[in-house]
């Protein structure tokens, strides 16, 4: 059996763990990051050339199932993957980390893009710390606040002209967090719903600091596709994919 796995998430290096061994794997990594973390078993780095490219690799390296493990913001790639199993009568599963839920004490401001995110920092602060990732920040380039902009790699323009670049991957810690927002005395944050703990000890620093935050919502998994929330429920789908019977 031949599991194709999209997505270079910590979720999906868990899955390949998991899979590897007792079937065969091939993780799909978008290539946007300079020194990919890898997964156990096959690894391929760069795009497909959209539905049609995702089919015909799907049936040329004889794929069994596809599970797509991207960042719950990689919309097109979901999608994308949804209309190639369908075409290639393969069964497909998304992996999605839960998402974060507001606690006492928040002050979440929910947004359903980076533009709106943009349009809410009017009236919250000049400092913002902004954690969307280097591929958004043209939506921001006309906003006159200062922005802490942390990211994986260098982000290029568009980008705010008031703007400092802290380059670093997480898992983050608390006491890590509350430096950071300490030390550049941040007024809100900007963030996007990714879910997960690699990086929600920033929502504690802010709640702690009174820090209003601007939550951008993720986009829904495209329609009829079944979810796991853990790479165990995942794994446990492939391999009752792996049992069920040929037709």
């Amino acid at each position: 059996m031949h599991i194709l796995i999209l997505g270079g998430t910590t979720e999906a290096r868990a899955l390949a763990g998991l899979l590897h061994g007792g079937v065969r794997v091939t993780s799909s990594l978008a290539g946007r990051v300079a020194s990919p973390r890898l997964p156990s078993g096959e690894v391929r780095i760069g795009g497909f050339g959209g539905v049609a490219g995702l089919v015909e690799w799907i049936g040329g390296h004889a794929v069994d199932a596809v599970i797509d493990a991207t960042h719950p913001f990689a919309e097109r790639i979901s999608f994308n993957a949804a209309r190639a199993a369908a075409t290639a009568h393969v069964p497909l599963l998304a992996l999605r980390r839960p998402g974060w839920v507001p606690q006492q004490g928040d002050d979440w401001r929910s947004v359903a893009s980076l533009e709106e995110a943009a349009r809410a920092l009017d009236g919250l602060g000049d400092r913002v710390f902004l954690t969307t990732g280097r591929m958004g920040l043209a939506a921001f380039a006309d906003r006159p606040q200062w922005f802490l902009v942390r990211s994986v790699d260098a982000p290029e323009p568009p980008m705010p002209p008031r703007t400092e670049i802290l380059l670093d991957r997480g898992p983050f810690t608390l006491d890590g967090e509350r430096e950071l927002l300490d030390r550049h005395r941040i007024d809100v944050l900007v963030t996007k719903d990714s879910g997960g703990t690699a990086t929600a000890p920033k929502l504690t620093a802010a709640r702690e600091a009174g820090v209003p935050v601007v939550v951008v919502r993720r986009p829904p998994v495209p329609e009829g596709v079944p979810v796991a929330a853990t790479p165990e429920e995942a794994a446990a789908w492939a391999l009752r994919v792996r049992r069920a019977p040929q037709v």
